[in-house]
């Protein structure tokens, strides 16, 4: 029986040892998928200002506007696991990023059009993709780290982050110069689209699948059924809670930091934008740093320890009489935020043959605190105030403390697969 995915790049031979050159590749290619996937996020939030002014949008229409986003993202959330079992994450990753990028274009012309259902059908195109290349990308990712036997996941989830800071980068200088809206998503699009045709030629099939037999395969593939039964499976449910509590962190800063600083703390707009900056800058330094410490102590210790960094960061920024203080409790709200995304994913992905449908119900479980979230925080903020707000953020990092032990990792030693310390 042959494997869902051909292998690609060097290895030749399924069931062949991947040396260091292929590993290092792998993982470099992965480098590469997550930063262009923070890339086109961010090339369309930096022009939803020019987007709403194109279309006439109303407050209400933009909110169903964002909505497409959200609902495409919710439909990919729930088929990838499927999608990820027929087609494996190489194809997946190559058609979905390939469906990102389609999803640019017809945003850009819905634009262009000054068309409401145009961008909207766009948004759902693009959050399609991008939400089933999310669970593939993490799937693969997982399977790199494994073989690799070290820490590596909070780097893709940092290069995210860079991503979405060349991004906004790109799309502020991209209205700074006046650039259409369609040309500059079009433009987006197409580096996305040679970028992924490249790099997917240097993924490989995950090694612990393919060494394994027939019947290992079958099972791995599985059916509707046994993707589903994930779903009631306590470990998945206690680790979703962790990416839970955690994204609601983080997505909670992406949407009202600024303005909680703002209203809350009285600094002006440039200063409040600033304070995010320090929060994104936090979160990328705890996730480039956070492989040492994980590696080191593993994940239940670092995890407890993040959420109780977040937990302080929390107080402090929500409670500080003065904003050079609540500033500095931003950057250990930063630093606490960064691993717990990353490691629920690597968690969820532990077992190689239940890897796609229980990283796609962890994900589809910590996307909802970017759904949920920023509409809940700014209800309650308009009745108790922004900062007060922020405590329900707080309650959902607690709960991810006390639930790590989840993520604990496998009772079994993890074998480098090829390669040396230098991988």
């Amino acid at each position: 029986m042959s494997q869902p995915t051909a292998p690609t790049g060097a290895a030749a031979a399924i069931g062949a040892p991947l040396t260091r050159r292929e590993l290092v590749a792998w993982r470099n290619a992965l480098f590469v998928i997550f930063a262009l996937c923070g890339i086109a996020l961010a090339s369309w939030v930096a022009r939803v200002p020019a987007i709403r002014d194109a279309v006439g949008a109303t407050t209400w229409q933009m909110g169903l506007i964002v909505f497409g986003l959200s609902g495409g993202s919710m439909v990919g959330l729930v088929l990838s696991s499927h999608i990820l079992a027929r087609f494996g994450p190489i194809a997946t990753i190559r058609a979905t990023m390939i469906l990102c990028a389609v999803g640019l274009v017809i945003a850009g012309v819905g634009g262009s059009m000054g068309s409401i259902p145009v961008v909207i059908l766009g948004l759902v195109v693009f959050g399609l993709g991008a939400s089933t290349c999310d669970v593939s990308m993490n799937v693969d990712g997982a399977a790199n780290e494994r073989a690799l036997g070290r820490t590596v996941m909070p780097i893709y989830h940092a290069m995210f982050s860079v991503g979405t800071i060349i991004g906004a980068g790109t799309g502020a200088l991209a209205e700074h110069l006046g650039i259409p809206i369609v040309v500059h998503l079009s433009v987006v699009a197409g580096v996305m689209i040679v970028a992924v045709l490249i790099a997917v030629r240097f993924l490989q099939p995950d090694p612990a699948l393919s060494a394994g037999a027939e019947a290992d395969e079958a099972q791995a593939k599985g059916d509707w059924r046994s993707r589903l039964a994930v779903w009631r499976d306590r470990r998945t449910l206690l680790i979703g809670l962790i990416v839970l509590g955690m994204a609601f962190a983080e997505g909670s800063a992406n949407d009202w930091l600024a303005l909680a600083m703002v209203d809350g703390h009285g600094v002006d707009n440039a200063t409040g934008a600033l304070v995010f900056g320090i929060f994104v800058t936090a979160m990328t330094i705890g996730r480039v740093g956070g492989v040492f410490l994980l590696d080191r102590f593993g994940r239940v210790p670092v995890l407890r320890v993040s959420a109780l960094l977040a937990a302080v960061g929390l107080v402090t920024m929500i409670f500080a009489p003065n904003p050079g203080l609540a500033a500095a409790g931003v950057v250990a709200w930063g630093l606490g935020s960064a691993l717990g995304f990353p490691v629920g994913m690597s968690a969820a992905a532990d077992d190689p043959k239940t890897a796609a449908a229980r990283v796609s119900a962890v994900a589809t479980i910590g996307y909802l605190a970017f759904l949920v979230g920023p509409p809940l925080v700014g209800f309650v903020g308009e009745q108790v105030g922004l900062l007060n707000a922020l405590l329900i953020v707080l309650g959902l990092v607690a709960v991810a403390g006390l639930v790590s032990p989840a993520a604990r990792e496998p009772r079994r030693e993890r074998v480098r697969l090829g390669g040396s310390d230098d991988a």
